[in-house]
């Protein structure tokens, strides 16, 4: 089917009282999963890709969204692509080229004023296009290259204060708020401050964004939603799905040289992987 702008999906899922997942694309195999899942869930989904992945893939963001993009439409489920995680104005800038009706533009390690500033640029940018612009106050870290961070260490998390003048100053659409998450957790052992995201869901008048939902139980992720989360957020649960059926594939089969042999199982855990998250957030 056509692809549906990730605003026309934040808006039915807010209106309906759930959440939509967001899958990180790496590979085809990302995105083909990621459609399948949501076929089988019965429900609609993002396929989004961060400015790490366009990096992976040379710099060529136009290739990686045209690959995805032509996933989703060969799909029979409502599928929005989406840039995440982008911290390169250049990048930002060929969003709209490339066919992304969203973009996650990430100035959250610059100073709070800094922030405001560059974010309310991109939004100003979006805007005169038609682009949905999602922000992040707070710190998620665990990012690539980025030292760890305590999830729960002082000054970490989101102020509902600060995120409600941030929301005013700079117009986003959609904000991405540290609650307890982490990036690239490969156990879902995260504890999320559930009192807080109900404070920021009662100060910020747009959507939530959790972002490091990999690491949170399905429980936690349940009662996120509940609390007024959106958006939900998941790579690293897929990647660890792909790993782990492709290390099985070629320790049962060492000789194997044919990647689609192994691909294959790789691509059927991502998406049970992304099927079982659908069902938990909606």
């Amino acid at each position: 089917m056509p692809l549906v702008s990730t605003g026309e999906l934040i808006t039915a899922a807010t209106a309906e009282g759930h959440a939509l997942a967001a899958f990180n694309v790496i590979t085809l195999e990302h995105a083909e999963a990621t459609a399948a899942g949501a076929e089988e869930a019965g429900a609609p989904a993002v396929l989004q890709v961060s400015e790490n992945a366009v990096t992976f893939h040379g710099g060529n963001v136009l290739a990686v969204a045209a690959a995805a993009a032509a996933v989703a439409r060969a799909s029979s489920a409502p599928l929005s692509l989406h840039l995440d995680h982008v911290v390169s104005v250049g990048l930002l800038h060929a969003a709209h080229e490339a066919g992304f009706s969203s973009v996650m533009f990430d100035a959250s390690k610059m100073t709070y004023e800094e922030n405001v500033g560059a974010t309310a640029e991109a939004v100003r940018w979006g805007r005169q296009r038609g682009i949905w612009v999602e922000a992040e106050l707070g710190r998620v870290g665990g990012k690539d290259g980025e030292a760890p961070l305590d999830a729960h260490a002082p000054g970490v998390r989101t102020d509902p204060r600060e995120a409600a003048a941030y929301v005013a100053d700079t117009g986003v659409d959609a904000l991405a708020v540290a609650v307890g998450s982490s990036h690239a957790m490969t156990e879902r052992t995260a504890r999320l401050d559930h009192a807080l995201i109900a404070e920021l869901r009662a100060a910020v008048p747009v959507p939530l964004v959790l972002h490091g939902s990999s690491g949170v139980p399905d429980e936690e992720i349940r009662r996120a939603v509940a609390a007024g989360m959106v958006k939900i957020n998941v790579g690293t649960a897929l990647n660890t799905a792909f790993s782990g059926a492709v290390r099985e594939y070629l320790d049962a089969h060492p000789a194997a040289v044919d990647p689609r042999k192994y691909l294959a199982p790789g691509r059927d855990a991502m998406a049970a992987t992304v099927a079982h998250f659908l069902r938990t957030v909606g």
